[in-house]
Order: structure tokens, then sequence, then C-alpha cells
């Protein structure tokens, strides 16, 4: 009797017991009848450590990784080929192993944040005004989609403003794109803020002064947490009505990283609606 070969993921990050991957991807795989089994595995912080860790686990047979925090820098060197994506992210959190034992690298953090804007809220993103805050990994990840969505502007604030200025830069071949400290945004007024900083994960918010979103405008924490994070709960006092976290954008890139694995696209809107209620 033939014995069918259960293909094995998981995702490498540190922390990772939080991780909702393993949920979300088992959904996934359910939806769409595909037999996998996903996990989620914890590596020591050393650069070593997480170089080890993924040849295991590619020795092991398995056939695709989803990386987090801190190792998605690691990751991208480490992959022998890389997306266009993820060349301009500097950041890798999706590789797959190909037949030949080939590590191919991706970068699905932006499409997700794009998808779940546009598709999942009808957020539209093209002839807008938008604000993101922070200079880091983060968001670096996500300018190459955000500005091919073609707003009027993107403008990246940052605590240090050198650090927003070499973004800009990099990236200014994509669209209008320029920097400015949390000071200078004073008087100005966007369209859609998206908050990349790590702020909301020690319960802070970047230094805002009031007025910066517009009637009608849009606010999008890409952490997600249990209750309203301090750049939400910033949104709501200015009157925004369009609040979101980041558990559709977590979803959505989850949806793409299943996609290149196993060529098959899973609905995300039951899943998001799943998470919700846990």
């Amino acid at each position: 009797m033939m014995t069918i070969q259960t293909d094995q993921y998981a995702v490498m990050g540190n922390p990772i017991e939080h991780s909702k991957s393993p949920l979300i991807h088992t959904l996934f795989a359910e939806q769409t009848n595909q037999l996998l089994s996903y996990k989620t595995i914890l590596v020591d912080i050393q650069e070593d450590s997480f170089i080890n860790a993924v040849k295991k686990f590619q020795r092991s047979g398995g056939k695709g990784l989803n990386i987090t925090v801190p190792f998605k820098e690691i990751a991208w060197k480490l992959v022998t080929k890389r997306s266009e994506r993820a060349e301009l992210a500097g950041a890798v959190n999706t590789i797959r192993f190909d037949e030949q034992g080939i590590s191919h690298g991706d970068n699905t953090d932006g499409i997700g944040l794009i998808r779940d804007l546009t598709k999942n809220h009808n957020c539209q993103i093209q002839a807008k005004k938008v604000l993101v805050l922070g200079a880091g990994g983060a968001v670096r990840g996500i300018l190459k989609p955000l500005l091919t969505a073609n707003p009027t502007n993107c403008v990246i604030a940052n605590r240090t403003v050198e650090k927003a200025e070499k973004l800009a830069e990099l990236f200014a071949h994509l669209g209008n794109i320029n920097a400015s400290s949390y000071e200078d945004l004073a008087g100005q007024s966007y369209d859609l803020i998206i908050n990349g900083t790590s702020a909301s994960l020690q319960g802070k918010l970047p230094p805002l002064a009031d007025g910066l979103i517009s009637k009608n405008g849009w606010c999008y924490d890409m952490m997600y947490a249990n209750s309203a994070t301090p750049f939400m709960q910033w949104a709501k006092n200015q009157g925004v009505t369009n609040i979101l976290d980041g558990l559709g954008m977590l979803v959505e890139q989850a949806a793409e990283s299943f996609y290149i694995w196993r060529k098959v696209k899973p609905n995300t809107t039951n899943v998001i609606q799943k998470l919700k209620l846990i």
C-alpha cells in the first residue's frame, strides 16, 4: 500500500509561541484540500543558529518556511534566489525549497497589506496622500507594493530622519516618496496613515500632531492585538472611523505564501473572521 507523504512547513522566529501562522495555514489546507503540516520552530537569536535550523529543516524534507522577527534580513542573505519584491524589501519572510534543493526567497508582507486595505476594506490608495510611520524593516517590506498602488505621494516619517531619507532614496524610482521628521508633519493632512513602527508592541505612540488625517481618512496599524493599540486609540480620538489593525495583513501575507508553495489561492475572508473570534 502506498503511503501519502505529508508536506512539512513551519514558521521560524524568536519569540514564536504566540504565532497564529500554524492555525492560519491549517485552515487554508483544510479549505483547499492540501495535505500538509505546519508548525512553529523557536530559534536562538544567533545568526548561526538560524542558518543551521533552516538547513536542518530542509535536510529533513521540509518544503517551505515562513520567517518572522528577527530573522527576515538573515533569510534574505541566506536564500539562493530572491524575487524582485524581496530584493527591494531587503528581507525574506517566505522560503520555498524546489526539487533541486534551491531556496527561493520572497516577501509577501507588502502585498498582504495592500490586499487587506483594497480587497477586504475597499480602501483606495490610488491618487491618495499616504503617510507611513517608521523606517525599519517592516516599512521597507511594504513600500514597493504601496507605491505600485499609485498614491499621489508617500511620506515616510521617522524619529531618525536620515533612515527615512535612505528609504525614500531607495524607492524613489517607484513613485513620489519623501522623508520627514514627526515635527515637520504638523499642518499636513493625509488620506491614509500606516503605522509601521514597533511602538505598539511597547504600548507607545509616535509623537503625532493633531489633525494629520483627512476627513473620511484611514488609519492602519501593522501590528495586531486583542485590544486597540495606542495608535488606533489616537486615530479614534482624532475622529477617524476607518481604523484597522494588522490581522488582515497577517492572513493575506500568509495566503500569498501558501500560493507560492502550493499554487492554490485560499479564501481569506472566513479565516480572518475565525481569528477575530479567538
